[in-house]
């Protein structure tokens, strides 16, 4: 079996992956809380997980992996979002949802095998929180039941602080209802206008971090393999939920391995809106940004490292996947080639087999042998889709593109100016053709025009 480390957050390092049950390997992923559409962030553990995802079947067989991802579908943020438009929550919810998936399906995104909303689960929450208060690890007070975090003596480890720095170093919620300030809300009550169902302390809707505990629970049972998301959610959500998972079903460990990917920037910056760069998955699409590209742009850095959103990086990752598109169009996917896709045994490093496509690509293109040996185009379309690259249903944005005139004319040209020695109708060509986004590549063998970045056909109208 093939080797597969992983840098746990938990551990602090490096370590071989060992699942529970190699019949079953079971990863758990934060998703949205849907009340607007996903941002380029919200988008880099999606593209993240899903390589861990495809590539944790590849090791262990498409039918020995369970992929859960959920739904936050109830949250003060979609309240406030129902309020200041008029529209029903559950409009906003189901819409938004759909805006989710379409979105992530556009940057080449597998769905997961379960797919939980928070709403489905409200018997489940009360059912765990009604355990932890019996078992002296939560309190109800007022309409609240509240976490007592110092009653769970590991509550810190995750993340790596003490409770007492916990509070010297952050914003608490200082409340008449709450025994310490660090105790955190598990269920909290609702007013007629809000959602909210019936529970023992009254009518009331569950806190964020019961959520995802609950859902893990009934979907993958006290112990699961993996549990990602990006890394701003290490402290308090993650904390938390190993917190109450942990008390509340103490027969197992909850999640062995956990995986956090860093944040994203645009054009070295912090994104956000007061900035003017902040950019939805949908704003790139619509602005033309195939999604191919933009998931070409996230795995270019490993997922442990800042990421920065960049126009340069966008151009250059369209320039590659349009030559790939063009060398493999029509070939059917082969068999990954280990040497190529080895890096993501490594702890995912993406940027690293990204490198070795460009070197494999290179060797095709030329028909030569790489230094590990004879590459397959077949081969490397199925190293390729392992990162979810070249993909069948992503590649129309590339397609369509037919520019053999435009190279029969710069090739009569070239062919008079050879006898002239006048090239300045080949050099006004050939600028016509790069400022339309075209590459030339012009050899002895003859002329080869290819799109490239920013392909525009019509600043070639008049050139023939």
């Amino acid at each position: 079996m093939t080797t597969i480390k992983l840098h746990n957050s938990k551990t602090r390092k490096k370590e071989v992956f060992e699942p529970i049950d190699a019949n079953n390997v079971r990863m758990y992923v934060c998703g949205p809380t849907v009340y607007d559409r996903a941002h380029i962030g919200n988008a880099r553990p999606v593209v993240v997980f899903d390589v861990l995802n495809r590539l944790l079947r590849h090791v262990y067989g498409e039918d020995h992996v369970t992929y859960v991802r959920n739904f936050t579908d109830v949250d003060d943020k979609i309240n406030a979002r129902a309020a200041e438009s008029g529209r029903s929550i559950a409009e906003i919810t189901g819409e938004t949802t759909q805006w989710f998936l379409d979105d992530m399906a556009a940057l080449g995104a597998r769905d997961p095998d379960k797919m939980p909303r928070a709403t489905q689960f409200i018997p489940q929450m009360v059912e765990m929180i009604e355990k932890l208060i019996a078992d002296g690890y939560a309190y109800a007070k007022d309409g609240h039941v509240l976490f007592r975090v110092r009653a769970y003596k590991d509550y810190g480890a995750l993340s790596g602080r003490s409770v007492d720095d916990m509070i010297a170093g952050a914003r608490v919620e200082v409340a008449p209802y709450k025994e310490d300030p660090m105790d955190f809300v598990l269920w909290k009550p609702s007013s007629e206008d809000l959602p909210g169902w019936d529970s023992p302390w009254g009518r009331g809707r569950p806190g964020w971090h019961i959520e995802c505990s609950a859902m893990s629970y009934e979907l993958l049972g006290a112990s699961f393999d993996i549990h990602g998301g990006g890394n701003d959610l290490m402290f308090p959500h993650h904390e938390n939920e190993v917190a109450q998972s942990c008390c509340a079903h103490p027969e197992g460990e909850f999640a062995r391995y956990w995986l956090h990917n860093e944040m994203l920037q645009v054009e070295g910056k912090k994104m956000s809106k007061s900035l003017g760069n902040f950019f939805t998955v949908r704003d790139l699409l619509d602005q033309g940004f195939p999604g191919e590209v933009i998931r070409f742009v996230f795995l270019s850095t490993h997922y442990g490292k800042p990421m920065d959103w960049t126009a340069k990086k966008a151009a250059e990752a369209e320039a590659t996947l349009r030559k790939w598109r063009t060398l493999t169009d029509g070939v059917e996917p082969g068999k990954p080639l280990e040497i190529e896709i080895a890096p993501l045994y490594d702890d995912l490093n993406t940027s690293l087999t990204i490198q070795r496509l460009r070197t494999a690509a290179m060797a095709i293109e030329k028909g030569i042998e790489t230094p590990e040996g004879p590459v397959s185009v077949n081969d490397f379309v199925a190293s390729a889709n392992m990162l979810g690259l070249l993909l069948e249903g992503l590649g129309e944005w590339a397609k369509g593109v037919d520019l053999s005139a435009y190279e029969v004319l710069l090739a009569d040209v070239r062919t008079k100016a050879m006898e002239t020695k006048d090239f300045s109708e080949v050099d006004r060509i050939k600028a016509a053709l790069i400022n339309a986004g075209v590459e030339v590549r012009m050899s002895k063998a003859g002329v080869e025009l290819l799109p490239a970045s920013g392909f525009d056909a019509t600043k070639l109208e008049g050139l023939l």
